[in-house]
């Protein structure tokens, strides 16, 4: 049996294959709740920065074929994104850290890339969210 590769919709922030939202509303929204709006505002930058450059260090290790180092990458990115509520990149993230890591250029980077750019557009439209990240 073929699996189809997961896709995200942007436009819809699911990810098709296991209808996995994008961002769990709840999750960042609670912290919206019980932050003040200042620190509310550095949590989301501070977020999106981390998703960011784990995910710039997976892709760096998997293009020096450092296999260990793409899965320590991929283990604090799933970490990461599970604490914000980024639950479709931290499944993804979760996969990569099976007993082969991606390789550059791989289609399973690229979706972690493309879930990054969908997560950090849900990150930045939550209500109180910092204009830009």
């Amino acid at each position: 049996m073929v699996l189809s590769p997961r896709r995200v919709d942007p436009a819809r922030a699911v990810c098709h294959r296991h209808d996995v939202d994008v961002l769990d509303p709840q999750i960042a929204l609670q912290l919206a709740a019980e932050l003040p709006p200042n620190v509310f505002d550095e949590v989301v930058r501070t977020f999106a920065a981390d998703l960011s450059r784990l995910t710039g260090e997976m892709r760096q290790a998997a293009q020096r074929a450092d296999a260990e180092g793409c899965r320590r990458s991929a283990h604090a990115l799933a970490g990461t994104a599970a604490s914000i509520g980024a639950q479709a990149l931290e499944r993804q993230a979760r996969l990569a850290l099976g007993p082969i890591p991606p390789q550059a250029g791989s289609q399973e980077l690229e979706e972690i890339e493309r879930i990054l750019d969908a997560t950090l557009r849900a990150l930045q439209a939550l209500p109180g969210a910092p204009p830009s990240l």
